[in-house]
């Protein structure tokens, strides 16, 4: 076994171990985080999309262990300069902060999405997923944060540490699917964490309102806690437009993002996730790759969109320029200038 494989294999323990408590209610057959009534895409234990689950931890351990055509990510991939945004903006601004991670500034509130500050993607400070370019806004020069939106308990979005520090020092409300808000307050109990199913629509100000929407995807913390806390998109309402924000999705057939841009659009700015696709074999199902994206883009009815999910965090075996690359390419085979879908790096901004 070379040493690449051997990294793998000490990975795979790792992902056993932070199972922990779940694998303990597993047995039980009690889901840790949610125990709520049985509904469409509830059934008591595990949430679904509706789609069949088609991959496994058998899957998983083919793709990690078998011959994988691996473009490994430089130790650094440089990024623009850190942005340092002002105070408040009542217009709409949005800074990515890298991955799928954003400051959103509409009508006087500043909201985070799937903030993560940590330098890995992991339950671990010493092993996974290790980012390679420093945040887009230093969290220093964060503004005062009112609002945090999760979409999923992912490590790559769901970062315990970064939330346990907005806490401390803003309080802001955050706001995250069903289960979520357990494992959030298991970190910190003080946090001021709250969840909802798909369909809530809140209130966030005023004349600012997210909604809690479907995406084709999956959670767990563990190797045996898979699905049994919700995942989401978000639409954000604002004065200046209308937002779509996916955090993770695969494509499936597309219906579900035409029927949301038919129900909710047409929509100012769309947020799509365009890295994490390869293989396609084991990552299709739940992670859209740069083709799928541009076509979520029309289904949803969205004037601009801007890509995330790549260039960060080293999840997939695709390299770290890969997707702009592939995001090209679509926009010119579907006849649409580079501006309508710009790729984003930590430390861009985009205004309305």
């Amino acid at each position: 076994m070379n040493r690449r494989k051997f990294l793998r294999f000490l990975g795979i323990p790792a992902l056993f171990a932070s199972g922990g408590v779940a694998w303990a209610s597993y047995q039980r057959s009690r889901n840790p985080y949610y125990q709520g009534p049985v509904s469409d895409h509830f059934n008591g234990l595990t949430f679904s999309d509706g789609r069949p689950v088609t991959k496994g931890l058998l899957d998983f351990l083919r793709w990690q262990t078998g011959n994988r055509e691996k473009e490994a990510f430089p130790e650094h991939f440089p990024a623009p300069p850190q942005d340092q945004p002002p105070a408040s903006v009542e217009g709409l601004r949005v800074a990515h902060l890298g991955h799928a991670s954003f400051l959103l500034q509409a009508a006087g509130l500043n909201i985070l999405i799937d903030p993560v500050y940590s330098e890995r993607a992991s339950p671990f400070s010493f092993f996974g997923p290790k980012r390679v370019n420093a945040p887009g806004v230093a969290f220093a020069n964060l503004p005062k944060i009112d609002i945090v939106l999760v979409t999923h308990n992912h490590y790559d979005h769901l970062d315990v540490d970064t939330l346990a520090r907005l806490h401390q020092r803003d309080r802001p409300r955050m706001i995250m699917p069903l289960g979520n808000d357990s494992i959030v307050k298991g970190h910190d109990a003080t946090i001021q964490a709250e969840a909802h199913d798909w369909g809530a629509r809140l209130a966030l100000s005023d004349n600012v309102t997210v909604t809690l929407v479907p995406s084709y995807h999956w959670s767990a913390r563990g190797a045996f806690d898979r699905r049994m806390a919700l995942w989401c998109s978000f639409i954000i309402e604002t004065p200046a437009g209308k937002l779509f924000h996916i955090g993770d999705t695969g494509f499936h057939d597309g219906s579900l993002y035409r029927e949301l841009g038919e129900k909710h659009g047409p929509f100012r700015l769309a947020l799509l996730p365009i890295g994490a696709y390869e293989p396609r074999w084991f990552m299709g199902d739940n992670h859209m790759n740069p083709e799928e994206a541009v076509e979520v883009m029309r289904l949803l009815r969205a004037e601009q969109a801007l890509g995330h999910h790549w260039g960060t965090f080293q999840l997939t075996d695709e390299g770290v320029g890969r997707p702009p690359e592939a995001l090209k390419v679509a926009l010119g085979k579907a006849g649409m200038p580079p501006e309508d879908f710009r790729a984003m790096q930590p430390g861009l901004v985009w205004e309305a």
